[in-house]
């Protein structure tokens, strides 16, 4: 009985350095490139939340509770989880395994060095000061946090130029014709021209919608105004010259 105890004991000793030593193997700038990825949906600001809520802040916050953020499924929403490094490695491995029936569309990392460096990145990125310490290339130099707006902060939407400011949008069959401040004219497919809002501080002063690219290939774009109740009123149904 002692034997096996012992033998137990060294067992437990073994999984428990292994686990140790992996952690503290992440890499936090191969880890900065990885979260590329993440970067469209999770923000590392404060109450900036995106698709998904800000980071901020993650480490030891219960799962689904970020009070800014309204859109947890119910199923983040009661789960009794706390976000630590057991918890995100399982989440970032398999959103459903963790918690079956999640919103989350991210399908996993299934390579476990590549978790350990995501989160060697964000247990000091999500800090507070280390999304700025992110966007300078501080301790995480070289990677992709920041692009496409989730790393960092994102850009100041009531401070873009003509070529992104609207002055006109109107519409005809199946056609959006954008005319930006500058005087250029675009025409979009209306499955290519989302209308969105953004009411945060950053986001486009009442009346005064901005146009940003969207889509991989240039054909789509984002036109994004303060309040839903701007859009009905700003775009004309018109046809013709």
């Amino acid at each position: 009985m002692k034997g096996c105890f012992k033998t137990a004991l060294a067992a437990f000793a073994s999984v428990f350095l292994v686990s140790q030593s992996f952690a503290a193997g992440g890499d936090a700038a191969r880890g900065q490139r990885i979260f590329g990825a993440c970067a469209p949906c999770h923000s590392l600001e404060p109450k900036q939340n995106m698709t998904g809520p800000s980071l901020a802040n993650l480490w030891n916050r219960k799962a689904g509770t970020l009070p800014s953020f309204s859109r947890y499924s119910d199923a983040l929403k009661s789960a009794d989880i706390t976000w630590n490094d057991k918890t995100l490695d399982e989440w970032i491995a398999n959103p459903q395994h963790l918690v079956p029936g999640n919103q989350m569309t991210f399908p996993g990392i299934e390579n476990a060095q590549q978790r350990a460096d995501l989160l060697a990145f964000l247990k000091e990125a999500t800090k507070p000061g280390g999304s700025e310490a992110a966007r300078q290339g501080g301790p995480m130099r070289g990677g992709m946090g920041g692009m496409m707006g989730g790393g960092g902060k994102e850009a100041n939407l009531k401070e873009l130029g003509p070529t992104q400011r609207v002055q006109s949008i109107s519409y005809c069959k199946d056609t959006y014709t954008v005319t930006t401040a500058n005087g250029t004219t675009r025409k979009f497919w209306e499955r290519n021209l989302r209308l969105m809002t953004d009411s945060s501080a950053r986001g486009p002063d009442k009346n005064a919608p901005v146009l940003l690219p969207a889509g991989m290939l240039g054909d789509r774009s984002d036109a994004i105004f303060s309040d839903p109740s701007e859009i009905s009123g700003f775009i004309k149904n018109k046809c013709g010259n």
